[in-house]
C-alpha cells in the first residue's frame, strides 16, 4: 500500500494519476486527509525550491501544480471544512491591455497548491472589475495582478493606484509580478509585494497573510 513519502514523490515527478491513485489508497488505510494534504503541500514546498535553484522548469512545476490539484479534488469530500483554502481568498488576474495567461494560471496554481482559494479574473482585466471583485469577495486578503508587456505596467499602476483609494484597501494586500516587473516599481506604484516568479509568488502570499 501507498506510504504519504510515496505520495509527495508522485506529487513531485508531477504524476497526477499516480498521485490520485496513493491518495485513494492512504485514504482506504484511514490516514487522516488533513495530513494528507499537509503532505502535498510540503511537496509544493519542494517543488518550488527546485524551480527556483534552476534544478526544475515551468512545464515540470506546471505537472506537479496539476497533480496538486488532481489531489486536492479527491480529498475535498473527506476534508474538515475549510481546510482546502485555508489561508484565505486571493483575486488574480493580467491587467487590461496584456492577454498573457501561462504565467498568471501558473501563479494561481502555486498559489492554490499553497492553500488558498483562488478567484481568476482572467486577462485583460480592467482596473474596475479589480475593485467590484474586491467588493464581491470580501474575504479576499490578497489581490494579485500580472502584466508581461512594458506597455501594459501604466494600466498596472493605475489598477494599484484605483485599488489603494478604496475603503476596503486596509483588509487587502496588492501583489504584482511578470517579466518586466521589478520590486522599485512595486515601491513606487504603492503595491505590497513583488515576486519574481509563480514559486516565489506562492511564498509571498504566504508571509503576506502572516502563515
Amino acid at each position: 500500500m501507498a506510504t504519504i513519502d510515496e505520495m509527495k514523490a508522485q506529487v513531485i515527478k508531477g504524476k497526477e494519476k499516480k498521485t490520485v491513485a496513493a491518495i485513494q489508497e492512504l485514504l482506504a488505510e484511514n490516514t487522516a486527509p488533513d495530513e494528507i494534504l499537509n503532505a502535498m503541500t510540503e511537496a509544493m514546498d519542494t517543488v518550488g525550491e527546485r524551480f527556483k535553484n534552476g534544478e526544475i522548469f515551468v512545464p515540470e512545476m506546471l505537472m506537479s501544480a496539476k497533480s496538486m490539484k488532481g489531489g486536492v479534488a479527491q480529498l475535498k469530500p473527506y476534508l474538515s471544512s475549510g481546510a482546502v483554502g485555508a489561508l484565505g481568498t486571493v483575486i488574480i488576474g493580467t491587467v487590461s491591455g496584456d492577454l498573457h495567461d501561462i504565467g498568471k494560471n501558473l501563479v494561481a496554481m502555486m498559489i492554490e497548491s499553497a492553500g488558498f482559494t483562488v478567484i481568476d479574473l482572467g486577462v485583460d482585466v480592467p482596473k474596475e472589475k479589480f475593485v467590484e471583485a474586491c467588493i464581491e469577495h470580501p474575504e479576499a486578503k490578497i489581490v494579485a495582478l500580472s502584466a508581461l508587456l512594458t506597455v501594459t505596467m501604466n494600466e498596472m499602476a493605475e489598477t494599484v493606484a484605483l485599488l489603494n483609494q478604496q475603503d476596503f484597501r486596509d483588509r487587502i494586500k496588492i501583489m504584482i509580478g511578470g517579466a518586466p516587473i521589478t520590486q522599485e516599481f512595486c515601491d513606487e506604484i504603492g503595491a505590497d509585494a513583488y515576486s519574481t516568479d509563480a514559486a516565489s509568488a506562492a511564498e509571498t502570499a504566504r508571509k503576506l497573510v502572516g502563515a
